[in-house]
């Protein structure tokens, strides 16, 4: 059975969009009025979207059992993945004694719970997003930071709030390149747009964390050491996206900006230590060797490693087809529906399932990472055994509230939803130069991936701006840009988040303690974004058509 696309079924594009918001309102007051826990509020918004999808959209049943699977299939491979292997490599740091020499050498760089923030949830947790995205970072650095004395709600929020500003050149480019290959338009002026965009974001991020932690009076204290992280992570971040392409922005600010600030805080300490838990007296601390550092640090060191030549093309030539281990990709396709379901253009909606088993796989890398580690530190096997079943015992939960959020995605996606909510922003003429971040907060909102929503919205992006005679670049950067925000309240984020700190079961909490300022910073790049369509028209660069 056949499906096109349906994006007004009611005749009215504005009816369309609100019958299409039910199942983001379903889980909005699943989690901020009824408080309940993650898997059950995405089991009942699947269960809404269903009903949406099956009378509204007429999507017969079997498409949508399909679009149920898919996703659920995409949560577990990669997402699932890719959290299970980084809460394991954190687990047998804990467990091997790594991770209290870790929080040492941290503590002598500063024990200032603010600054800390700044270097593992800003400076490295961006470098992760750059390598691997997908939730890797996240899940990461507040499994870190929970480690260091921070609050499990605080240390998870926090990680949310300090991903926005790497978030659209994750997982090296990967969302303006998908997008840029999508409208065909070469990359590099998309890049460069989103990175003269994000500098008013990326600027504030390193303050706006620390005035959540300790108000005006923790910016004054720390300025000196937040200014150089800040400074030095948008510079790198502006000249990179703007010279070099997508690729590279993410990891070369966060390098720079970790050296700097490390660099820094070695000539500069802060009068005033501000920490969140009960510790106060900081001399005692051993002084420990470089040796004992680095093999302290030991598996992160292989993380990176393993991240770095698992994005190298090199690397990745060994699986393309026809290479010596093409093998490692499977690909599940569902019988007799190959083309299924149609868009309105009449092309065919992807629904293979395609699983690369090494190629493309951060999850994969990050077990290498813990392979090694195991073999490096000589860690016991009952302490392996130990490590992951704790992993998998804790993971359970959230993996299936993970699958059911994407499958969510995937029916909204699959049945034309998303679309409608995004043609009815398009609707509004000019004012459409501030919902265009917007339409890109909503797809990320709903996808839980700047690289789904930006291959959701991108070509409505660019029609939008050919019919109001405004520079494709701006409002596709701006869907970009927009989408960043939207990750820290998308029920995925919010998912793993919770799984890595322990908060399994209280994510109505995190998603409260996040919504404001999700809201509050989608309103400010909204306002930029129509600032920079009606008065500074000339930082806006003209793109080049993809060579055919």
């Amino acid at each position: 059975m056949n499906y096109t696309q349906v994006f007004d079924p009611l005749g009215n594009i504005w009816l369309s969009a609100l019958v299409a918001f039910l199942p983001i309102a379903c889980f909005l007051l699943c989690l901020l009025v009824f408080k309940m826990r993650g898997y059950v509020a995405g089991f009942i918004t699947v269960i809404v979207a269903t009903l949406v999808a099956l009378f509204a959209y007429d999507m017969p049943f079997s498409l949508i059992g399909a679009s149920f699977i898919h996703g659920f299939a995409q949560g577990m491979w990669p997402i699932a993945w890719i959290i299970i292997a980084a809460i394991f490599l954190y687990k047998l740091s804990v467990k091997s004694g790594s991770f209290e020499i870790i929080k040492e050498s941290v503590m002598s760089i500063t024990p200032d719970h603010r600054i800390q923030v700044i270097l593992i949830g800003f400076c490295f947790g961006s470098f992760l997003e750059g390598a691997i995205g997908f939730g890797g970072p996240v899940a990461i650095t507040a499994a870190l930071l929970m480690g260091l004395g921070l609050k499990p709600l605080y240390a998870a929020g926090l990680c949310l709030i300090a991903n926005t500003a790497p978030v659209a050149f994750g997982a090296v480019g990967i969302p303006i390149i998908a997008m840029s290959n999508l409208v065909g338009v070469e990359q590099h002026q998309v890049s460069a747009m989103v990175g003269r965009m994000l500098v008013p974001l990326s600027l504030t991020v390193p303050f706006f964390i620390v005035f959540l932690m300790d108000g005006v009076k923790g910016v004054k204290e720390t300025f000196p050491a937040i200014l150089v992280a800040a400074v030095s992570f948008t510079g790198t971040q502006f000249l990179s996206s703007n010279f070099l392409g997508a690729e590279l922005p993410d990891i070369a600010s966060a390098v720079v900006s970790l050296a700097c600030t490390t660099i820094f805080l070695k000539f500069w300490k802060v009068k005033n230590v501000f920490r969140l838990d009960d510790v106060k007296d900081f001399t005692n601390h051993s002084k420990l060797s470089l040796g004992v550092v680095f093999k302290a640090w030991l598996p992160f060191i292989l993380l990176i490693a393993c991240i770095v030549v698992w994005t190298q093309d090199w690397f990745k030539a060994f699986f393309k087809k026809g290479a010596v281990f093409d093998y490692t990709q499977v690909t599940m396709v569902f019988k007799n529906m190959e083309s299924a379901i149609q868009n309105a253009a009449g092309s065919a909606v992807n629904l293979d399932l395609a699983f690369n088993l090494i190629a493309l796989q951060g999850g994969t890398a990050i077990l290498l990472a813990a392979v090694l580690t195991i073999l490096f530190l000589r860690i016991k096997l009952n302490v392996v055994e130990e490590a992951l079943g704790d992993t998998l015992k804790e993971m359970a939960i959230p993996c299936i509230t993970i699958g059911l959020v994407v499958a969510f995605a995937f029916i909204s996606r699959n049945s034309g939803m998303s679309e409608t909510l995004g043609r009815a922003f398009a609707e509004s003429g000019n004012a459409f130069a501030f919902f265009s971040p917007i339409v890109g907060w909503l797809g990320v909102f709903i996808t839980g991936s700047d690289t789904s929503s930006n291959l959701l919205f991108g070509t409505l992006q660019q029609v939008s701006a050919q019919q109001l005679g405004i520079k494709e670049a701006l409002f596709l950067a701006a869907n970009s840009v927009g989408g960043v925000v939207g990750k820290m309240i998308s029920p995925q984020s919010i998912a793993i988040a919770c799984a890595a700190v322990g908060l399994v079961g209280r994510e109505s909490e995190l998603f409260r303690f996040t919504l404001k300022y999700s809201i509050g910073f989608i309103l400010i790049i909204g306002v930029w974004t129509a600032i920079i369509a009606l008065f500074l028209n000339g930082i806006i660069p003209d793109v080049v058509p993809l060579a055919k």
